[in-house]
């Protein structure tokens, strides 16, 4: 039972970083306009986080620090102050998304404006953080995440023709009226959605929380390679719907309600409260995330007392910064920005600065003066690279092709 426990933390990582809001719009307006054309990237996702989130999670159990508080001493002081400023207004932005997306959920269940909903949102989340045990927190709104299966069953209720899908998925081709380019930007917008570098921050991080060492490691690669694994089915299961269903239609996803839609015209008023269920879970479990890893990051460079589980008094400085982040992401949420332009350009800037985030890892996890025996393998190593090089490619095409599809139109 402890065993089945102990991948509370996956599951609740995996829920809250794979299935944000960021990948609600982005899964469904993708398999909307694209099909299942896209897949694929899911697939190179789920790989690539669960890979550098073990290499994140192994350093933390075996040195007792993170990435983050490795980074300044490894790389020096302007290396490890870039990466920190980059990291915190990605998860910053990334956290006015959340915000606005649990709050658009409500929205969908009570028909009060989403903007009503920000604040009580907010507050609810500094309550979680400030009053909630670690461990309850993770279990709670990770296993009420999984309630988001219903989109995956929707896929079979659909009846779905298992062969084309199949033939889509291994055989990926352009819509009639879609241009390279497009495709492209949009692949890169997915890959920000599921590769997000708070879902590091935050694995690593809370493995420290954990008090996980190196008699853990176990517990770290069941939580990377299954609770990301679960993310990716589900963040496909989304996908398809939304091909079965809204694609056919035309419907172009411009809310979440329309992310929702397929699974109740399969599963009815049950399907729609499951899914409601599921991602009110998700998207709140992804801001306190995000909340917690722009605290992290901060605290862990300048080397703050800091953590969910140290007194308030003792770590003062740490929860001061999430409190004011969190009244910052409020008030830029109140100014009604469209909620679904800043996911995708939250997921887009995600991907943009994603090797910013990657390498410290890959070079910190190879370094045997932190890790010692513990450093990558050669496989690790192979793919880190091969994932190095993909995000690297990915951050030099992002501003031209932002430019040239007009992000995506």
């Amino acid at each position: 039972m402890k065993k089945i426990l102990s991948l509370a933390l996956g599951v609740f990582t995996a829920i809250g970083g794979f299935i944000d809001i960021g990948d609600l719009i982005t899964d469904a307006l993708i398999g909307a306009r694209f099909g299942l054309a896209l897949v694929w990237v899911t697939v190179v996702a789920v790989i690539g986080v669960a890979l550098y989130s073990e290499m994140a999670g192994r350093v933390a159990v075996v040195t007792g620090r993170t990435v983050f508080d490795l980074i300044r001493e490894r790389m020096g002081a302007r290396v490890g102050l870039a990466a920190v400023v980059v990291s915190y207004l990605v998860n910053a932005i990334a956290l006015v998304a959340e915000l606005c997306g649990i709050a658009l959920a409500i929205e969908l269940l009570t028909d009060v404006h989403y903007l009503l909903w920000v604040p009580p949102v907010a507050f609810l989340a500094w309550l979680v953080i400030w009053r909630v045990p670690f461990e309850m927190m993770e279990r709670v709104y990770g296993l009420a995440g999984m309630a988001l299966f219903v989109f995956v069953v929707a896929v079979w209720q659909l009846g779905p023709d298992w062969g084309q899908m199949l033939h889509d998925v291994t055989r990926p081709s352009l819509p009639f009226g879609e241009g390279l380019p497009t495709y492209f930007f949009y692949a890169l917008v997915m890959l920000g959605a599921q590769m997000t570098p708070y879902e590091v921050f935050f694995f690593s991080s809370a493995a420290v929380e954990h008090r996980w060492r190196a008699r853990n490691l176990t517990e770290v690669r069941m939580n990377c390679w299954v609770g990301y694994p679960i993310g990716g089915i589900l963040a496909i299961g989304i996908q398809v719907v939304a091909h079965q269903v809204l694609q056919p239609a035309g419907i172009q996803v411009e809310n979440l309600s329309q992310t929702v839609l397929p699974v109740v015209l399969a599963l009815g008023k049950v399907g729609f409260a499951l899914a409601l269920l599921g991602i009110v879970a998700a998207v709140f479990g992804s801001t306190i995330e995000t909340l917690l890893s722009s605290g992290y990051t901060v605290a862990h460079h300048f080397g703050w007392t800091w953590g969910k589980t140290a007194r308030p008094a003792d770590a003062g400085r740490f929860h001061t910064l999430l409190l004011v982040t969190l009244l910052a992401a409020v008030a830029v949420a109140l100014t009604t920005v469209n909620p679904v332009t800043i996911t995708i350009y939250a997921v887009y800037l995600g991907a943009a600065v994603l090797p910013v985030t990657y390498l410290p890892i890959l070079v910190i996890a190879n370094d045997r003066r932190y890790v010692g025996d513990r450093v990558n393998g050669r496989l690790a190593n192979a793919v880190g690279v091969v994932y190095l090089v993909i995000v690297l490619a990915g951050a030099v095409a992002a501003l031209p092709l932002l430019i040239a599809t007009k992000a995506g139109l």
